[in-house]
């Protein structure tokens, strides 16, 4: 049996997993909102709570985390909930339980639980994908997160539009500090500013691919705008890391017509005859980030 939490920007999620992947038990809570020592205290809470209810403790806990500890200075950096950025949290919620805890960036945690028992499950070389408020991605070899000597392997959205057209430069800046981020294109709220930038009108993403599949030509343009960016984006990353399967995670991903699309375009740009790459939606859905935190511990 084995813990996995989620900490999220608006949801602390818990599970516990047999060792055949089934859910023994699932919980969740609101995240405090810019308050560091309150989510310590939630994680620790719910993991707390989770052993009593099952009768267990000291069991492995795996925590999918928003960024990455510094393999520097040992502190959280790189995360979009603000708060957690140059905090200990592995040391305090090791101290607060009193056991060896493991942290996961949540789209290494989403890509790892697709590889162990989802939708790219027996795959050798999985790249795991998260396209929603931001664009991220993890990398798993032969069931092995691929954290790097930075803890930024698969890093993918702060890396530059590949074979950007003259009306795509510089790009929106992005906030990481640079111009022209993938993040800036394939997240929500890109496709949203792509959408205002040509129509003037302020739409989310969701609203411009409903009206898209009613025909609305200009939310059509705009998905095509969509694609076409998308299979640059992961063209890209075939070309460099030729990976079996790529799961398609996040809020974006759930646009079904891009499991078509995508492949049927991102053969202009990789360097092959063929691409056997295959383009996948997650098996676990939005549980994939919490199960793939549980199976940061091996069996």
């Amino acid at each position: 049996m084995r813990l996995g939490v989620d900490l999220g920007g608006t949801k602390i999620e818990i599970i516990a997993l047999e060792e055949d992947g089934t859910v023994l038990l699932r919980e969740r809570v609101a995240t405090p909102q810019g308050d560091y020592a309150a989510i310590v205290a939630a994680v620790a809470g719910l993991v707390e709570a989770a052993e009593t209810r099952l009768g267990r403790t000291g069991l492995s806990v795996g925590i999918g985390t928003p960024g990455a500890i510094s393999r520097a200075t040992g502190l959280l950096k790189n995360s979009n909930s603000v708060c957690l950025n140059g905090q200990p949290l592995l040391t305090d919620l090791q101290a607060r339980l009193g056991r060896t805890l493991r942290i996961g960036n949540d789209a290494n945690c989403f890509a790892l639980s697709e590889a162990v028992d989802g939708a790219a499950a027996g795959a050798s070389v999985v790249f795991g994908v998260i396209v929603g408020t931001g664009t991220g991605a993890g990398i798993v070899v032969d069931r092995q997160v691929l954290t790097g000597p930075n803890a930024i392997a698969g890093e993918w959205g702060h890396n530059p539009l590949p074979w950007p057209h003259a009306n795509e430069l510089p790009g929106p800046d992005c906030y990481c500090g640079r111009q022209g981020c993938i993040e800036t294109y394939l997240s929500g709220t890109g496709m949203a500013r792509d959408f205002k930038q040509h129509t003037g009108e302020t739409l989310s993403a969701e609203s411009i691919v409903a009206r898209a599949e009613h025909g609305e030509v200009a939310s059509r343009a705009a998905l095509e705008r969509y694609y076409d960016r998308m299979a640059r984006s992961l063209a890209h990353i075939i070309n460099i890391l030729d990976p079996d399967v790529i799961v398609l995670g996040g809020g974006m991903g759930k646009i079904p017509t891009l499991y078509h699309e995508i492949p049927r375009r991102w053969g202009a740009y990789v360097f092959s005859d063929r691409v056997d790459t295959r383009l996948v939606a997650p098996k676990h859905g939005d549980s994939s980030g919490v199960r793939g935190a549980a199976w940061l511990w091996p069996g």
